[in-house]
C-alpha cells in the first residue's frame, strides 16, 4: 500500500450546538480512521479544539470520540504531530504524556521525503492583527496561565468559550482569496523566502479557506488547509506532490 502524509487544521471541535459539534467530531473521526492504514504521519495544524485548557488535574469535558480515534491511531503506530492554534494554545503536556504526541507551539521546518516544509497554524504571522498579537503575548504568559488555572473550571470554561465566540466573530475572513497583497500569510511567506532558504511548502491553517498559491520565486507554494465546519478540507503529500482534498464534500473548491 502506498503511504501518504496528511495535514488538517481548524476542526474547532465543540463548536456550535450539540448536534453540530457531534456531526463535526464524527466526520473528523471517520476521516482519521479512513486514512489510518495509509498514513506515514498526520499533522494536526492548530485549532483542533474550539477551546482547550488543561488544568493540573482536569481536561475539558467531551471529545471522547476524537480522543478514542487518536488513541486507536497511536496504537497502530501512526505518528501524529499537534500544533496549537489561537483557540487551543493552552494545551500543555496531556497529549504528550497520554498519547506520545509532540505538541508544537511555534512553526517548525521539517523535511519529508526529501522535500522541505514550513508548518504552523499561522495565527499572529504577517502584517496587521496587532490587537491579537498583543493578546497572544498575554495568553502565552505563564503567570497569566497560572492565574487562570485558579478559576473554577465552570467559570474558566464559560469565560474562555465566550472569548472563543468573540474571536471567531472578530476574525471572520472573506470567503474568497483576497489577493497576495491582502493575504497576511502570503505576505509572511514572501518575506520569509527573502531571508531564509525557501521551503517547498508553507503549510498553514487559521485562514479557514483552502488555498494553494505559488509564491513569487515560482517554486515555493503557500498551502492553507481550510476548515472542517463547512469545507472539510485537508492536505495530502505522496512524497512528490501536495494536494488539497475534501472529505465527503465533492463541491469543495481550492482557491485562488
Amino acid at each position: 500500500m502506498k503511504k501518504y502524509w496528511y495535514f488538517a487544521s481548524d476542526f474547532h471541535l465543540g463548536i456550535g450546538s450539540d448536534d453540530t459539534a457531534a456531526f463535526i467530531e464524527s466526520q473528523v473521526s471517520e476521516w482519521m480512521l479512513s486514512i489510518a492504514e495509509s498514513a506515514n504521519g498526520i499533522y494536526l495544524v492548530g485549532d483542533i479544539f474550539d477551546f482547550w485548557f488543561e488544568y493540573k488535574h482536569a481536561i475539558p469535558k467531551g471529545f471522547s470520540q476524537f480522543l478514542a480515534t487518536v488513541k486507536t491511531l497511536r496504537l497502530k503506530g501512526v505518528p501524529i504531530s499537534f500544533f496549537t492554534g489561537n483557540h487551543d494554545m493552552w494545551m500543555f503536556d496531556y497529549f504528550e504524556k497520554e498519547y506520545g504526541i509532540p505538541v508544537y507551539r511555534k512553526p517548525i521546518t521539517e523535511t519529508i521525503a526529501g522535500h522541505s516544509f514550513y508548518i504552523g497554524h499561522g495565527d499572529g504571522l504577517g502584517p496587521g492583527d496587532y490587537k491579537y498579537k498583543m493578546l497572544k503575548k498575554v495568553f502565552e504568559n505563564r503567570l497569566c496561565q497560572w492565574a487562570f488555572s485558579w478559576l473554577h473550571p465552570n467559570i474558566g470554561m464559560a469565560v474562555a468559550q465566550f472569548w472563543s465566540r468573540q474571536s471567531r466573530l472578530a476574525n471572520s475572513d472573506a470567503e474568497h482569496f483576497l489577493g497576495p497583497d491582502k493575504e497576511w500569510l502570503v505576505q509572511y511567506s514572501e518575506k520569509y523566502i527573502q531571508h531564509h532558504p525557501p521551503p517547498d511548502f508553507f503549510v498553514f491553517g487559521h485562514r479557514h479557506l483552502p488555498i494553494d498559491y505559488t509564491l513569487s520565486n515560482q517554486h515555493s507554494r503557500y498551502i492553507n488547509l481550510g476548515e472542517w465546519m463547512l469545507s472539510r478540507s485537508y492536505g495530502v503529500f505522496d512524497g512528490q506532490e501536495f494536494q488539497l482534498r475534501f472529505f465527503e464534500n465533492p463541491g469543495g473548491k481550492v482557491f485562488p
